[in-house]
């Protein structure tokens, strides 16, 4: 009887383990999306800025994605900051977000510029920004401070087109390969061209085909994990003489054809998950 016995409670035990893990990992999910609802919400984030989630689904994103506040996360290339203001609350307490931008000392002035603004806001903004970590992404190769196998994700917001026109696309996501731990996350938002289309032409208007960016990071040592329509536009014409820009936020048509224009939207964009290998 005692040796019938013990296979029933082996499984009983496996059970209440499983069911204690599964119920933690759904707990840990939960409170990650509060945390990003909250930061979504939050006063530091203007209202300018919040205007444009409706474009541009944050959360959705972020979830998709696999966003965790534990997580090492990088941050390529920020803007503005408008993804910061999202990840730097929801990473403050539990993980690191380290952001690879420009420096003093880049190329352009544009690019000086841009760095010295980014960074006079995050100080203008401790109490949300104080844990946010700077590097520079691109100097003596892509993201040289940053330890090979350290992050836990690797995200990067429109910024495909211009490692393309920089003939620098391979070097770029060979970089993000090097710095993701083994199974970590490279998620890519990036203005999508139609298909068939050739990338060198299309990313002079700030568009790529969704293949290309895949076969590159396939070659890279990526494996697409999933790919989503969380940001695509069935609006976007992408036939603009101006580019992606001539779309919102950038009006680069200024105020010709405008109320054209803020119909359409932002641009059709791929969101893609790809896992390092």
């Amino acid at each position: 009887m005692n040796r019938n016995r013990k296979p029933a409670i082996v499984l009983t035990l496996f059970g209440a383990v499983f069911s204690f893990l599964s119920v933690n990992v759904i707990a840990d999910g939960h409170a990650t999306e509060i945390l990003i609802d909250q930061a979504i919400q939050g006063e530091h984030r203007s209202a300018e800025n919040k205007a444009r989630d409706i474009y541009r689904h944050p959360k959705e994103t972020l979830m998709f994605f696999g966003l965790e506040a534990e997580m090492n996360v990088l941050e390529i290339l920020p803007g503005g900051g408008w993804y910061t203001e999202v990840l730097a609350p929801v990473l403050q307490d539990k993980g690191l977000l380290t952001v690879a931008g420009y420096s003093e000392t880049a190329a352009s002035e544009y690019q000086r510029n841009s760095h010295i603004s980014y960074k006079n806001y995050l100080n203008s903004k401790p109490d949300i920004y104080r844990q946010v970590k700077l590097d520079v992404f691109s100097g003596n190769g892509y993201l040289g401070a940053i330890a090979s196998d350290s992050q836990d994700m690797v995200v990067s917001f429109r910024s495909v087109h211009n490692w393309i026109r920089a003939g620098e696309m391979e070097e770029a996501f060979r970089a993000f390969n090097r710095v993701l731990k083994k199974g970590g996350v490279l998620g890519v938002v990036q203005h999508r061209a139609a298909e068939g289309t050739d990338a060198k032409d299309t990313a002079q208007k700030g568009y790529v085909p969704e293949s290309y960016v895949i076969k590159v990071a396939e070659s890279m040592g990526f494996e697409l994990d999933s790919k989503s329509e969380i940001n695509a536009n069935p609006k976007d014409t992408k036939d603009y003489a101006r580019g992606v820009w001539t779309l919102p936020p950038g009006y680069r048509e200024k105020d010709k054809d405008k109320a054209k224009y803020t119909a359409i939207g932002e641009s059709d964009r791929m969101t893609l998950r790809f896992i390092k290998l």
